[in-house]
């Protein structure tokens, strides 16, 4: 079954008389599988948000856990090969006179590692030579020991089509105003800061910054780090902690699951997206209190992404938000990948869905992907940033955000926002929401399975077999176009996938070349799972898709 929701309200009664209604029409006018779920109002959504989870066939499972399986005792083999002296290993190895401790590696992801991994690595870990932007020069390189080491050829691949960055509005660039703008400041300030922010490394431009991004954000305040990752980790423990509770969407990024263990509050997870479950345990938290002593939590924390990166999905923000105020809760969202890509001016999934951003108690992102620079920001009320300064470790104790970084933001932003004086960053965002939803609507006309929401630039394809992970990044590469594959453990071990980052710097030849490429890929790797064949049609809007059942 294809699980493709189309909402305007997620709290309809699905037994309504509208929805029954819209459901037979449905599957009489376009004779598919499709679980639609009609609007009963237009109260927490102003416009149609469509996602898609196609299930993974049953023989598509079996034989993807049958790889599985015999890659895992072929790898015990040379496990015991490797023991015995018979197979050269390769592997760090503990000390000889440590080999009484407990080893510092044993789980699974060491053996997959070192068994599976290892075999398809070619597809990763190779180094570019340009700047990443819409196309990259890649450095060629190739191995002799079966992917343990590599060496350099000293040839180098030109105009590799990039369809992995997170360069969402094509700053990426080496010319242009951005770069103008941070060789100057280079020049006149430095590279480096060498200090923290409440020694002696606060500058004037990291206030100008500030502001900025507070307007940008349409928050009282905010405040700028050094590192994304860091941002979550560390500012997270500084807002709860012991007897406090935080609620995390299962497949938020590693910075908030770090930032919430980190924190000492109770954790409880909810599935992806799901608002029942969420509600589910937001009920729990305020019926029966802490464990125990049955008190009343202190702060309950809820903790989701804008886009996730690996799902390609976008979260259900108006939900989330009615969730939070009936049950008093507060909500901490991270934009890492949002921010810029979504919304008409770029300012995030909270102006995708027209809402207010006071209703998010803690605004956080990143500038390393629609800003093409580094570092992190949190925006909210100002009594809220000001207790950060104080006390987020990252604030206190990490270095200031280079000079030239600042200026590469500031830039960039100003042009998102119109204050250069041109519709760059207009024309910039309208380009990404193009070519995101031309691109997804060509891979599924072609008949690949896709994952996630029609304006995600984020555009998960299922690949499951781990063989087929690493013949598709080496194919599409020999026919010049560098993608990401992503596997275990960064997805579960049988949704292995090919994950494509759209730009506003693709141009239509570009995505079309990319898209011929990967037909011709598909076709020749059997990746074309679908069994919901979507019907070609020029004259539809682009947010609507029509279905027709794939015999095979």
């Amino acid at each position: 079954m294809l699980r493709r929701k189309r909402w305007g309200n997620a709290f309809c009664d699905p037994r309504s008389e509208s929805h029954v209604k819209s459901v037979h029409h449905d599957q009489d006018a376009i004779k598919a599988r499709v679980v639609c779920h009609a609007a009963c109002n237009g109260e927490l959504y102003s416009r149609p948000f469509i996602e898609s989870f196609e299930e993974t066939p049953m023989l598509l499972a079996v034989l993807t856990y049958m790889s599985y399986g015999i890659l895992t005792i072929f790898g015990y083999l040379r496990d015991f090969m490797r023991e015995w002296k018979i197979e050269k290993c390769h592997t760090a190895r503990e000390r000889e006179e440590q080999k009484d401790f407990v080893p510092l590696y044993q789980d699974f992801e060491n053996f997959y590692t070192r068994n599976i991994y290892m075999r398809i690595r070619d597809s990763w870990n190779r180094p570019i030579c340009s700047v990443p932007g819409a196309t990259f020069d890649l450095v060629e390189c190739s191995s002799n020991d079966y992917n343990w080491t590599f060496e350099y050829t000293g040839r180098v691949v030109k105009d590799v089509i990039n369809l992995g960055s997170y360069n969402y509005l094509g700053f990426a660039e080496n010319t242009g105003a951005c770069a103008t703008a941070a060789g100057e400041v280079t020049v006149k300030f430095g590279v480096g800061v060498a200090s923290t922010r409440q020694e002696m490394g606060n500058l004037d431009r990291h206030e100008e910054l500030e502001k900025l991004a507070a307007s940008f954000l349409g928050v009282e305040s905010a405040m700028v780090f050094g590192m994304g990752f860091a941002t979550n980790s560390m500012n997270i423990p500084a807002l709860v902690g012991k007897g406090c509770l935080i609620l995390s969407d299962e497949l938020n990024h590693a910075s908030l699951v770090l930032g919430a263990r980190l924190s000492s509050s109770t954790i409880r997870v909810f599935k992806h997206n799901n608002m029942q479950s969420l509600e589910k345990l937001l009920r729990d938290a305020i019926v029966h209190g802490q464990p125990r002593t049955h008190r009343p939590w202190k702060k309950i924390l809820i903790l989701m992404e804008g886009i996730y990166s690996m799902e390609g999905s976008i979260i259900r923000l108006p939900e989330v938000i009615a969730l939070k105020k009936k049950y008093k809760a507060y909500l901490y969202l991270d934009e890492a990948h949002s921010i810029g890509a979504l919304g008409l001016n770029g300012r995030g999934v909270v102006e995708y869905f027209g809402l207010d951003p006071k209703d998010v108690d803690v605004m956080m992102g990143t500038f390393t992907k629609s800003f093409s620079a580094a570092g992190g920001y949190v925006g909210g009320r100002k009594d809220l940033i000001d207790y950060l300064r104080t006390h987020s470790h990252s604030a206190i104790y990490a270095t200031t955000m280079s000079l030239p970084v600042v200026e590469q933001i500031l830039t960039s932003m100003k042009c998102i926002m119109g204050k250069d004086g041109t519709t760059i960053g207009l024309s910039r965002i309208q380009r990404l929401a193009e070519n995101t939803v031309y691109f997804r609507r060509r891979l599924q006309e072609m008949g690949f399975i896709i994952y996630g929401n029609n304006d995600s630039p984020v555009v998960p394809m299922m690949l499951y077999m781990p063989a087929k992970l690493g013949a598709f990044g080496r194919e599409m590469l020999k026919r010049n176009i560098g993608v990401v594959g992503v596997g275990f453990p960064a997805t579960p071990i049988i949704e292995s996938r090919a994950r494509f980052c759209i730009s506003a710097a693709h141009t239509k030849e570009m995505l079309d070349r990319a898209l011929d490429v990967i037909s011709e890929v598909g076709d020749l790797l059997h990746l074309k799972y679908s069994r919901h064949k979507v019907l070609p049609s020029l004259d539809r809007p682009f947010d609507e898709t029509t279905y027709e059942e794939n015999e095979e």
